[in-house]
C-alpha cells in the first residue's frame, strides 16, 4: 500500500468512526492525566493521585499519536448511561493518610487540573480550589473538590459535546484536618439534547474550551508578512538597481532588470573593449573558482539530503491539515503522522544526498548515507533520551513506555534507515556530473578582505533576521500551541505564511550570494546555507522570550522539554532553510555564468 493510502485510510478511519447508542446503554469514561495548569507537557497519570480507582487498572488501547501526546487513558468508575441523568451517586470513600493530604495540598497548590474523556471529548476541570487573601492576617486555604458535575449533550443517538462543573457542592477543606480523614466522592449526570450535528462538534468543543482562547487575529499576522515580503523585494531591486545599475538583458529584459551593467561591461567584442577602458573586477574574474566545491562535502551533501526531506515533510503535513485529515478531538494525530511521514521520506533525503555527493566526485558514498541517516535522527535520540529519563524520574506520562520505544526504534531501524539506503542507492547511479558552466582552475585564487558589512557574521545576520521578520507574528500563535493551551486550526494561513517564509529565504540568499561574489569572494557554497539557515537562531532566541515573558512555565522537566525539543526544532529550521537558501543560490550562479561570454 502507498503512503498517501496509508494516511488517507488513517484520516478516514478516524473521522468516519463515531459511536452511536441505545437509550440507557453503558457510556464508557475513561480518566486520563493530571498536572499543573501552567506546565502543559508535565503531566501524571490520574490514578497517581489518592481518588476513587478500580481494583484492577484496565488502560485503553492508544494509538501510537495519543502515546507520543502523553495520554494514558484508564477505566473510569463513573457509571454512565445514555440519555439517562443521575441526581448524585456515591463514587467511594477514600481514606487518606498524612502523606495522602500533603499531595493533594500541593497538586492544589500548583493548580492542578485533571482530564476525562467521554466519546473521544475531553473533560477538564481543577482537582481543587485555593483561596488567598488579606495582607494582615493573611489566608490562604485548600480546598478539594470532592463533587463532580457532568453535562453531556447529544443529538440522536450521538454524544456531541460533555463539560464538567464542580459548583453544585461544596468543597472538603484540607486546612487544620489530620490523618485520618475520610472523604466520600460523589457524582451526578446530566443530558441535554442539541441540534448541532456530529460532524461539528469539533468547533463546538473549540470554541468552549477549558483553557482560555487567544488565537483569533491571524489575517493581521499574513498581511504584516505580505507587506514585509514586498518591502523586503523592493528594498533588494532598489539596492541592486541604484548601487551595482544592471538588468537581466540578456534573458528577460521585460520581466526584470538585474546584471544589466555587468553582462555590458564582459560581453563586449574585443575591439569595443577598449572604449569601455575598465579593468575587469567582481563576480566575473573569478569565474575558475566560483564552482570550485566546498571542504567538507560529505556533511555538506548531508545537510541538502536532511533539509529537503524536512521541507517535503512540513509541505506534506500542512497540506494534510488543510485537507482536513486531523481533528481537533483526536489525540495525537499530528504526531502520528509526523512520525510517519519522517519515516517514509527518508529515501528523499538519501536521494537528494548521494545525488549531490556524487556530482561533486565523491566516492564514498556509503559513509555519506549513514552521515545522512544519523543527521537528525543522533541528536534527536540524545534531547529524547535525556527528557525521558528526567520525566521517568518523575513518574510523568511525557516518559514513553517501554513498547512505544521498541516500535519507534523498529520503525527508523526497518523503514526510515532502509529507505534512505534505496534513496542512496538510486541518487548514486542517476548522478550525472555537477554540468558547471565554468571550468576550475587548480590553484585557488586569493581572497581580498572585505569590510565588516559584507562579512560572514553580517551576512547571518541579515540572512536569517528577515526570513525570522516575516514569521514572527505567527510564530506565537505556534508556540502558543505547542507550548500552551491553544488549538490551531487556521492552517490555510498557516500554508500561506510558509510560502512566504520560503520566498524571502530564496530573495535574501541570491542577493547576498551576489554582494559576496562582487566582493570576489568565491566561498559561497556553505555561507548560503548559514546565512539563511541562522533563522533558526533567530527562532531560539524568540523562544527564550517566548519562555520568560510570555508563559508560566516552571520546574526542570518542563524546562528541559521545553529547551530541548525547541533547540531542535531551530535546528530543523536551519536544515530546512539553508537548503532552500543553497538551492536558490546555486539556481542564480549558473544562471549568471552560462550568460556570461567566456574568452
Amino acid at each position: 500500500m502507498a503512503a498517501w493510502q496509508i494516511f488517507v485510510t488513517l484520516a478516514l478511519i478516524s473521522t468516519v468512526f463515531c459511536a452511536k447508542y441505545e437509550e440507557k446503554s453503558k457510556v464508557q469514561m475513561y480518566v486520563n492525566k493530571v498536572g499543573p495548569y501552567f506546565n502543559p507537557h508535565e503531566t501524571y497519570h490520574y490514578y497517581q493521585l489518592p481518588v476513587c480507582r478500580p481494583e484492577k487498572i484496565e488502560h485503553k488501547s492508544l494509538t501510537l499519536g495519543e502515546v507520543l501526546d502523553g495520554d494514558r487513558m484508564a477505566v473510569s468508575l463513573y457509571e454512565i448511561n445514555f440519555k439517562q441523568d443521575v441526581e448524585k451517586k456515591e463514587l467511594c470513600k477514600v481514606k487518606f493518610t498524612e502523606a495522602d493530604l500533603q499531595l493533594l495540598r500541593d497538586a492544589i497548590e500548583d493548580l492542578y487540573y485533571f482530564e476525562f474523556v467521554i466519546d473521544d471529548v475531553p473533560v477538564r476541570g481543577f482537582i481543587g480550589h485555593l483561596e488567598e487573601g488579606g495582607f494582615l492576617p493573611h489566608t490562604h486555604k485548600v480546598y478539594l473538590w470532592a463533587h463532580l458535575h457532568f453535562n453531556v449533550e447529544y443529538n440522536g443517538n450521538q454524544i456531541i459535546y460533555a463539560n464538567v462543573s464542580t459548583k453544585e457542592q461544596a468543597p472538603v477543606s484540607l486546612d487544620e484536618v489530620s490523618a485520618p480523614l475520610e472523604v466520600a466522592f460523589t457524582y451526578s449526570v446530566k443530558w441535554y439534547p442539541t441540534s448541532m450535528k456530529y460532524e461539528d462538534r469539533a468547533k463546538r468543543m473549540r470554541d468552549n474550551s477549558f483553557f482560555p482562547k487567544t488565537l483569533e487575529i491571524h489575517w493581521l499576522s499574513i498581511i504584516n508578512s505580505m507587506v514585509l515580503v514586498f518591502l523586503l523585494i523592493g528594498f533588494v531591486v532598489i539596492i541592486l538597481y541604484k548601487d551595482l545599475k544592471f538588468s537581466f538583458a540578456l534573458y528577460a529584459r521585460d520581466k526584470t532588470r538585474v546584471l544589466k551593467s555587468d553582462f555590458a561591461r564582459y560581453n563586449v567584442d574585443e575591439e569595443d573593449s577598449e572604449d569601455l577602458d575598465q579593468e575587469e573586477n567582481g563576480w566575473k574574474i573569478i569565474h575558475t573558482d566560483v564552482f570550485r566545491y566546498p571542504p567538507q562535502k560529505n556533511l555538506f551533501c548531508a545537510i541538502l539530503g536532511v533539509g529537503m526531506q524536512f521541507l517535503t515533510l512540513a509541505t506534506g503535513i500542512i497540506i494534510m491539515a488543510m485537507l482536513g485529515m486531523f481533528n481537533v478531538h483526536r489525540h495525537g494525530q499530528i504526531n502520528s503522522a509526523g512520525v510517519i511521514l519522517y519515516a517514509f521520506t527518508s529515501c528523499i533525503s538519501g536521494y537528494i544526498a548521494t545525488n549531490m555527493y556524487k556530482k561533486m566526485g565523491g566516492e564514498n558514498w556509503v559513509w555519506n548515507i549513514n552521515l545522512t541517516s544519523a543527521l537528525f535522527a543522533f541528536p534527536f535520540f540524545l534531547v529524547w533520551a535525556i527528557v525521558n529519563t528526567v520525566a521517568w524520574g518523575y513518574g510523568t506520562t511525557q516518559a514513553l513506555p517501554f513498547g512505544t520505544i521498541v516500535l519507534l526504534m523498529c520503525l527508523w531501524m526497518f523503514v526510515g534507515y532502509p529507505l534512505t539506503v534505496i534513496g542512496g542507492i538510486f541518487g548514486k547511479n542517476w548522478a550525472n556530473g555537477f554540468d558547471a558552466p565554468c571550468r576550475t582552475k587548480n590553484i585557488a585564487r586569493e581572497i581580498p578582505s572585505v569590510p565588516w558589512y559584507r562579512s560572514a557574521f553580517a551576512h547571518c545576520m541579515v540572512g536569517g533576521f528577515l526570513p525570522f521578520s516575516a514569521i514572527s507574528v505567527e510564530l506565537y500563535y505556534i508556540f502558543a500551541t505547542l507550548w500552551g493551551r491553544e488549538q490551531y486550526t487556521l492552517y490555510g494561513i498557516l500554508f500561506i505564511v510558509f510560502g512566504i517564509l520560503l520566498s524571502v529565504t530564496a530573495c535574501i540568499s541570491v542577493a547576498l550570494t551576489y554582494f559576496q561574489l562582487s566582493a570576489e569572494d568565491y566561498r559561497w557554497w556553505w555561507r548560503s546555507i548559514f546565512s539563511a539557515g541562522s533563522t533558526g537562531m533567530f527562532v531560539f532566541l524568540y523562544a527564550l522570550f517566548y519562555y520568560y515573558k510570555r508563559s508560566n512555565m516552571s520546574g526542570l522537566l518542563q524546562s528541559l522539554e521545553f529547551f530541548g525539543y525547541t533547540a531542535l526544532t531551530c535546528y530543523v529550521f536551519f536544515l530546512m532553510l539553508g537548503t532552500v537558501s543553497f538551492f536558490a543560490s546555486l539556481t542564480f550562479v549558473r544562471y549568471i555564468y552560462v550568460n556570461l561570454k567566456m574568452d
